[in-house]
Order: C-alpha cells, then structure tokens, then sequence
C-alpha cells in the first residue's frame, strides 16, 4: 500500500485524506492542530462558490462536490440540502447555476426577495455543518486506518520530508510555509445566533459588504465581512453591530436575532487555487488557497487530487 502525508486538518485535509484512502492509500495527517481549532469550524459552511478562482474550475470542483453531498446526506452528520436565496448582478458569478440540477435552481420572484436585493436564485443546495461534519470526517479517517500527528511545520523543506508523497493542505498557513506572496487573509466575522423564521440567503453583490444568514439545525450563522488582508482576530463590536444592521435591513423589523456567539476566522484567499505540483519539491502536492468556498469545493478537490496520484 502506498504512503501519504496530507498536512492540515480542516475540510481540505480531512476530504483529500478520505479519498485517498478510499483509492488504496495508507495516509497520515500531520497538522498544527486537530479539525477543532481550525478555521473550518468557524464558518457556515453553505455550497456557495463565494471568492474563488479560476471560476471555471472551481465550478467544475463544485459540481462534482454538489454530487458527494448527495451521498452524505445523514441528519447525524450535519449534512442537508436547503432553499437558499443567491442575490447576483451582471459582475457574478452565476455559471454554477448552469451546474445544477434543473429542478434545483430557479430565479427567485419579487415577493421571495429580502429586502435591498434585487435579483436572486433560489437554489437547493447542500449544508454541511461544520460541528457535525468534521467530526464525523474525521472518524472516518482514523476507522479508515488513518494516522493523527499534531505537529507545526515551518517551511517547504521540513513539509517534503514527511513522505514519499506529501498533500499541503494547510490554507492560510501556507503563506509562511511556501513563501506564497500570493495567499492572504480575508478577514470574516460572523455571527451564530438563535434560529429566525427568515429565509437563507447570501447577498455578496457589494464589494465590502457581505450580508447573509444559513439557518442550521439547532441555531443560525449571520454575517458577515469580507475585508481583504486583514489578519486582525480579534472580535470587533463595531463589526457585530454592522451585521446586525444590515440584517434587519432585510426585513426583519427591528426584531434583532439573539446573538449566541461571535466569531472571527481568516479565509485563505488566492489570486488562483494552488492545485499543483510543486515546482522544487517534486513529492509535494499543493491543495490550498480556496478562499470563502473550502466546504463547496473540497470534495471536488479531493477527488481530482485522488486520480492525479
């Protein structure tokens, strides 16, 4: 059986572990800390290909994630499909509509609309809760025979080391690790708050001011922001009550959602995905840079990254 090191255990790592274990590899994650502590826990973990490029490759990744989410669905593993309303303007990207099953998408009618959208889908796409499904992905990779190291690795060199064939996996930590001037944080906070009688929907039409809620089994993520190179973790009150005002703009008539917890994560953003070989370390693989679209994607990933090996 062939060996394989993945470095990183978010959504990313955990999924490309999974498939290569399912095509026939004995693989390890070695990752600075466990699914826990990583930014995939702090997000909302919606199908929304949302500050990823290449486009047409991140919807094909999409597309083919859309299909795994399918088989997974289990109320005990977090994973659902819901309505969710996508607002666009002619500078989005709507191309994933076109990925969709028919049935699965339409353009929403006025009446359906929240407030300060004007145009929308409605779509029936896939929610993976992250404090359901990591742990359940998780448990799949160590009953599949798979191997946890907690360990923080600096540089390049350190990481090609690990195994005859390595995965870097690490998202943001890349930046240090590969020396990437291309990777940078994109600073959100969000909001998980009691469940609303409101519709999900995501509103990114505005450069700066990202707007949305993702109703959840037991609770709701409202946000958020989407401020570029900002590597600022600390919970910003202002920043709260500028998602709680954007929020009731949409409708809610002043009757603001109990707030059960404020969030910060940093999403690793690229000017492209790094999916590729690298250039001096021939035996390492990298998978990172997926910016706001880690859970929409990184089944797709995972399953492209399997073939290749």
């Amino acid at each position: 059986m062939k060996s394989v090191t993945v470095v990183g255990c978010g959504i990313i790592g955990l999924t490309s572990a999974i498939l290569l274990q399912e095509n026939n590899f004995k693989v390890t994650i070695v990752a600075k800390e466990r699914f826990d502590k990583t930014l995939s826990t702090k997000v909302g973990a919606i199908w929304f290909p949302f500050e990823i490029e290449p486009k047409k490759k991140a919807n094909y990744w999409a597309t083919i994630a859309y299909k795994r989410y399918q088989q997974e669905v289990n109320k005990e593993n977090g994973v659902s499909f819901i309505p969710f309303i996508t607002a666009y303007n002619k500078e989005s990207n709507t191309d994933w509509v076109k990925l969709l099953p028919k049935k699965s998408v339409r353009k929403a009618e006025n009446s359906q609309l929240p407030l300060g959208i004007d145009k929308a889908y409605i779509s029936t796409v896939p929610l993976a809760e992250p404090l359901l499904y990591l742990p359940y992905l998780f448990d799949i990779f160590i009953k599949n025979g798979g191997n946890f190291i907690k360990q923080e690795i600096n540089n390049l060199e350190q990481l090609s080391s690990l195994d005859k064939w390595v995965i870097n996996c690490t998202g943001l930590g890349a930046k240090k690790i590969c020396d990437d001037k291309n990777l940078h944080p994109m600073r959100g906070q969000i909001l998980r708050c009691k469940k609303m009688n409101i519709p999900s929907f995501a509103d990114s039409t505005k450069r700066g001011a990202l707007s949305y809620i993702i109703n959840r089994s037991n609770d709701c993520v409202i946000g958020g922001t989407d401020y570029e190179n900002d590597w600022n973790k600390n919970i910003e009150k202002s920043d709260t009550n500028l998602i709680l005002d954007r929020i009731n703009k949409v409708g809610l008539k002043g009757k603001l959602p109990e707030v059960l917890e404020e969030i910060v994560g940093l999403r690793p953003k690229r000017n492209i995905v790094r999916f590729q070989f690298d250039e001096t370390f021939s035996n390492v693989f990298h998978n990172y840079g997926h910016g706001g679209a880690g859970f929409t994607v990184a089944w797709g990933c995972a399953i492209e990254l399997a073939e290749i090996l």
